[in-house]
């Protein structure tokens, strides 16, 4: 397993403190899309490097078969993955695990917005070796 370096930890750090605010204000609820923008925004006035619906190839035997699309890419090498859903359920971590294979960057943050407490919502995944 690759351990995240402290310079993605400290974004990982800034990216949930962001969220946090985002869910403070607007709570749960709202579809994943107004958490999308809300985000966005947040991350603009904390000046949180960031590139949104970032795409990504997907590659078969060394050949391009199609594209995906990061909700956030932090910092050039965090996932940021957002959902806004009663549970998260294997096939959401499984979407993550998959961005991450494709990238190679060591860590994802899965967030769900429709929790009461946003901790409970969050969700770090490590691309293991």
């Amino acid at each position: 397993m690759r351990q995240p370096t402290k310079q993605i930890e400290k974004l990982a750090y800034e990216v949930i403190g962001a969220a946090i605010e985002v869910h403070r204000i607007l709570g749960s609820g709202f579809l994943e899309e107004v958490y999308h923008k809300a985000l966005r925004e947040e991350f603009l006035i904390r000046n949180i490097p960031h590139k949104f619906e970032h795409p990504v190839k997907v590659h078969y035997k060394g050949r391009s078969v199609g594209e995906g699309k990061l909700d956030f890419l932090v910092g050039d090498f965090l996932i940021i993955e957002l959902k806004a859903v009663q549970n998260l359920t294997a096939i959401h971590e499984a979407q993550v695990l998959s961005y991450l294979k494709m990238t190679n960057y060591p860590l994802a943050l899965l967030i769900n917005f429709n929790v009461p407490l946003l901790r409970d919502g969050i969700k770090r995944i490590i691309l293991s070796s």
